[in-house]
């Protein structure tokens, strides 16, 4: 069983608001989008793949330093989060970075390669380490609570990588709507 697979099937046993539940499930998304656009040879097709990818990626970070870190610091410690928070800020650079590379060049590929590896990484940390903590340490009705919080973060949250308000509770919170607002009209601009 893939871990995409295996990661919905543990988020299925959680009730549909539940913060873990939610980011399982997202996990699961990302890890196939990864699959995705290393599938495409054509162009257009692996560069619609990689922008889905990176605007599901941005919005998950935002959501979770937005309303995920601030409930794990208390759990799971200040150095679980802060290490997860720095994982997200480095990811935030180099999604930015392939942002601005050719889909179809090498150098793209490479880059790329070493990214999935690196967010596979922090995924599997924060499965490990990060979310049983959220699961012991939390009701099911605050993790419902904090699975609401994250939906709603989601929709103001930035679609494009923003390294500078990245790995931060307070900036995700003070620029990440603006940026998120600012993104939207973009992606909107780009889709006409």
């Amino acid at each position: 069983m893939s871990n995409s697979a295996m990661n919905r099937a543990q988020a299925a046993r959680l009730h549909d608001d539940d913060v873990v539940g939610i980011l399982m499930h997202q996990h699961a998304r990302i890890e196939e989008l990864f699959a995705e656009v290393k599938r495409h040879g054509d162009r257009t097709a692996k560069q619609n793949a990689f922008d889905e990818l990176r605007c599901v990626l941005a919005v998950h970070e935002a959501a979770e330093e937005m309303v995920v870190r601030p409930a794990a610091k208390k759990v799971a410690g200040s150095r679980e989060t802060d290490a997860r928070n720095r994982e997200e800020k480095q990811a935030a650079t180099v999604l930015a970075e392939l942002e601005g590379i050719d889909v179809n060049t090498s150098a793209f590929d490479a880059k790329f390669a070493e990214f999935e590896a690196a967010v596979k990484a922090h995924a599997d940390r924060e499965e490990r380490q990060e979310f049983p903590a959220l699961h012991d340490g939390y009701s099911a009705e605050e993790r419902r609570t904090m699975g609401v919080r994250v939906r709603a973060a989601e929709k103001v949250a930035p679609t494009h990588p923003h390294p500078g308000s990245a790995g931060s509770t307070a900036a995700q919170w003070t620029v990440g709507p603006f940026a998120g607002m600012v993104d939207r009209v973009r992606d909107g601009l780009r889709g006409s």
